[in-house]
C-alpha cells in the first residue's frame, strides 16, 4: 500500500485562525459579562427585598457568594442563591463591624431562563446567629444520639 502525504498541509490560513481565537474570546467574554450583569441583578433584587422586608436594616453590605467563578448552565441548575450581609454604622470610612447574617433564596426549576433570572421562583429566607444556632441544633439532634438541646447548644457556640 502507497500513501502519499503533501509536503506542506495548511488546513487554514493564518487569518483564519486568528478570526477563530478572537471569537472564541469574544464568546467567553460575553459569557463572563452575562453572569456578572445576573450576579448584579441578584445582589440588587436581594437588597430590595431586605429593605421591603427589614426596614430598619439602613446600612448593610450584601454580596452574593454563588456567581464567583460559576458558568451560566451551572447556576440554572443551582437551587439556593447565598448572600453574605454584614451590617455597619455609617462613617467616613466604614467598618463591617456589625450583625452578620445569611440571606438565602431557594430556586425552583426554570428560575433562569434565555430572559435572564426570573425572581418569582425565589423564595428569601433571612437567617442571624440565632436561628442558625437553633438549625445547627435541630440537625446535630437528628444526626446524633444526642438530645440535650442544651448541651447541643453549648458545644455549637
Amino acid at each position: 500500500m502507497l500513501l502519499s502525504f503533501p509536503k506542506y498541509a495548511n488546513a487554514q490560513s493564518d487569518g483564519a485562525v486568528v478570526a477563530g481565537a478572537v471569537g472564541a474570546l469574544v464568546a467567553i467574554g460575553a459569557s463572563v459579562a452575562a453572569v456578572e450583569q445576573m450576579k448584579e441583578r441578584a445582589e440588587l433584587t436581594a437588597t430590595e427585598w431586605l429593605l421591603a422586608n427589614n426596614p430598619r436594616m439602613t446600612s448593610f453590605s450584601l454580596k452574593t457568594l454563588d456567581f464567583d467563578c460559576k458558568k451560566l448552565k451551572d447556576m440554572s441548575s443551582a437551587s439556593l442563591i447565598t448572600f453574605k450581609i454584614q451590617e455597619f454604622m455609617p462613617m467616613d470610612q466604614p467598618e463591617l463591624n456589625g450583625r452578620k447574617q445569611v440571606l438565602l433564596g431557594f430556586t425552583s426549576h426554570g428560575w433562569i431562563n434565555e430572559y435572564g433570572i426570573d425572581f418569582t421562583k425565589v423564595k428569601w429566607f433571612l437567617i442571624d446567629r440565632t436561628e442558625w444556632v437553633k438549625m445547627m441544633v435541630a440537625y446535630v439532634k437528628t444526626a446524633s444520639d444526642e438530645k440535650n438541646e442544651n448541651k447541643v447548644e453549648g458545644l455549637l457556640t
